[in-house]
């Protein structure tokens, strides 16, 4: 059976949504600081249908003071199927 691990998109957007606003960031806040110029991404990242690409994961985790691994929610499929 394959048990790679997967990243939960909905839970990391959750994680910047949550640390973002820890951080006392608004999204034109993130957006000023990637030089974005729209939100789009920012929003996108927050839903959980894009993931940031590694070099914004640096910078939004250097931003909120924490690691890539606090932004970023693994899941395995043996614990998604146990809580199904």
């Amino acid at each position: 059976m394959n048990m790679i691990p997967m990243i939960d998109t909905v839970g990391t957007g959750r994680n910047i949504v949550f640390l973002r606003k820890r951080a006392g960031l608004t999204v034109a806040d993130l957006q000023d600081i990637f030089g974005f110029a729209t939100p789009q991404a920012i929003y996108k990242w927050q839903r959980g249908t894009a993931l940031p690409a590694i070099d914004n994961l640096v910078v939004l985790a250097d931003v909120f003071g924490v690691t890539m691994d606090d932004i970023i929610v693994v899941t395995r499929p043996d614990e998604v199927r146990k809580t199904a």
